[in-house]
């Protein structure tokens, strides 16, 4: 067996894998937010491709149904339903649960995959600047919120999508929303890294707390999406430099969404996934599932305390059911 992409420790996954390598998914239910198209619609198609109920999660419902239907055509038999989500909006994060409580009894699968990024500093519905509100503080609602569905499915995962583009970030706990200096380069690599710390902490409480809930982190590589296009008039001006020159990236050097997709894949449904490793892929910008350097500043403890708790006030959503170890009756 070929193995590929070791970092520090040692550990390896199998070359080769794909989708095909998924297993039956059959009775589970599935989250995928920012579905539409991109990464997240190939995430989407897959799981549901596999035997799962999936949710588009999106913030337009004409552009989820769209997908819906493209995803029923390619595999007939799935189960697809589509919801309203906009992660720049709590109100929009808690309907979004509320209704999904209403008419759901648990949670399998949670892949925080939605992401934005470019264009002049804007904020949230909620006043947070926009790469932070979105990325990292609409998936920290929507994940707490979604807590007790997730709890109520043993072997549950939350999957939380980064970027390479963390590596080179930090938190600056002094300008959290960038409004001293805003530059579009550090604020989204910000937000990345702060998923990855989030996901990593999430993990750390869940096992702490004993429950069985595993976080497990990814990055896609360079994939080719919709991220930097067609945003005009949502920004209200044309691409500059660093937008310009992370588009180029992306035309030259990205994969296809389909294979982009892949470590997220793995991590959502493959059995061998585990949560102490970062998937990635083979050559960090593009290639197979392999398992990527974790950035330093990702595995520091005492910033992701800081990072939840701010974000928890931030929110007004609390992980109390993660808070103390559950007490084993004697």
């Amino acid at each position: 067996m070929t193995l590929v992409g070791a970092d520090d420790t040692g550990q390896q996954i199998r070359a080769g894998w794909t989708a095909a390598d998924i297993p039956d998914l059959t009775g589970r239910t599935a989250i995928v937010t920012g579905a539409n198209s991109g990464t997240g619609y190939e995430i989407a198609l897959q799981i549901a491709r596999h035997g799962a109920h999936v949710i588009l999660a999106c913030r337009n419902r004409a552009r989820a149904t769209q997908a819906a239907g493209l995803i029923s055509a390619a595999a007939p038999a799935c189960s697809i339903e589509v919801q309203v989500l906009d992660l720049a909006s709590l109100d929009s994060v808690r309907r979004f649960t509320g209704l999904f409580d209403e008419c759901h009894g648990g949670l399998d699968i949670l892949v925080n995959n939605a992401g934005i990024a470019g264009g002049p500093r804007r904020q949230t519905t909620d006043g947070f600047e926009a790469h932070f509100g979105v990325n990292h503080l609409g998936h920290f609602a929507l994940t707490g919120l979604l807590l007790p569905a997730l709890l109520a499915r043993p072997g549950s995962r939350v999957v939380t999508m980064s970027s390479g583009l963390a590596a080179q970030a930090s938190i600056n706990f002094d300008d959290l929303q960038t409004q001293r200096r805003y530059q579009m380069t550090t604020a989204y690599g910000q937000s990345k890294l702060a998923s990855l710390l989030f996901a990593f902490e999430l993990d750390r409480r869940a096992q702490g707390a004993g429950v069985g809930i595993a976080s497990l982190a990814t990055h896609p590589g360079v994939a080719r999406t919709n991220l930097l296009t067609r945003k005009e008039a949502d920004w209200g001006r044309r691409r500059r430099g660093a937008e310009t020159l992370v588009r180029l990236v992306q035309v030259l050097a990205a994969q296809p969404a389909a294979k982009a997709a892949l470590p997220a894949l793995y991590q959502a449904t493959y059995p061998a996934a585990r949560s102490d490793l970062y998937i990635g892929t083979k050559g960090h910008m593009r290639g197979q599932p392999a398992v990527s350097k974790i950035p330093p500043a990702a595995l520091d403890h005492s910033t992701g305390k800081r990072l939840w708790d701010i974000s928890e006030e931030l929110t007004g959503v609390s992980y109390d059911s993660l808070s103390q170890p559950i007490q084993t009756p004697e």
